[in-house]
């Protein structure tokens, strides 16, 4: 089995992804669909903090909650 890398558009992420999945050559493991869903939900918050869109958590705070 051969892999590919692609990079997708954050705005078009699951519809590719839900779009793969149909495709019966094409196998998208259970666990590295929740790592890519998680991962895009992180993703799409760095964005919006760039964006100024939600507020930039201080790191003490992230590191306490860890």
């Amino acid at each position: 089995m051969k892999q590919l890398t692609l990079n997708i558009s954050d705005n078009k992420f699951n519809t590719f992804l839900e779009f793969i999945k149909t495709l019966d050559y094409v196998e998208v493991p259970e666990a590295d669909k929740k790592a890519l869903n998680e991962l895009q939900g992180s993703l799409n918050q760095v964005k919006l903090m760039k964006e100024g869109k939600i507020e930039k958590q201080p790191a003490e705070d992230f590191l306490n909650e860890l």
